[in-house]
């Protein structure tokens, strides 16, 4: 093995907190009984978080595909028509409970997000965004503000209510060029 690939291992090993064990380094190794076998095993160690080396991440390199604008639009009303029937399934017969909505909003956001990329509309980022709150007479208003193509993002949006609580969910979807 050349050194280069050598160091680029050993970075490698290091960056991800695993070390070979003595004699294991890839080669094949003799055992006390005769026996040959292929052995790589490794050993885990905790990283301190602050000591993380953002710089040896591995970088990927794609080919400029030229393409300005999408092929496929967005289809918002199949979002909403998601978001509808979510948050009429999770939230229809539930009573408000502030730990219950805080499970309920990571679930329903997990569970929306994956309805949505099984749409599968290509090179499109989707930001899933819940709240569920206590229905007590009370007026909310939800604002949300970032850098926006017109022509290309699009985002959709669905509120539902029952007897203690409400629900407000939102999908964008980013065109990535």
């Amino acid at each position: 093995m050349s050194d280069q690939l050598k160091d680029k291992s050993q970075r490698r090993e290091r960056k991800t907190g695993k070390a070979p064990s003595e004699g294991s380094c890839g080669v094949r190794s003799k055992e006390t009984t005769g026996r040959t076998k292929d052995s790589i095993s490794t050993v885990s160690c905790i990283d301190e978080l602050a000591h993380h080396d953002d710089n040896a991440r591995m970088v990927i390199s794609m080919e400029n595909t030229y393409q300005m604008g999408p092929y496929k639009r967005f289809p918002v009303s199949a979002a909403v028509e998601i978001l509808k029937d979510v948050l009429t399934s999770y939230l229809q017969e539930e009573k408000y409970e502030v730990e219950w909505s805080r499970q309920m909003t990571k679930t329903i956001c997990e569970v929306i997000r994956a309805r949505v990329k099984d749409l599968m509309i290509p090179r499109y980022k989707i930001v899933t965004l819940v709240h569920i709150g206590q229905l007590t007479g009370q007026s909310m208003q939800i604002s949300s503000r970032c850098l926006w193509d017109a022509s290309n993002d699009t985002f959709a949006s669905y509120s539902f209510k029952n007897s203690s609580l409400f629900g407000v969910a939102t999908v964008y979807a980013v065109y990535f060029e």
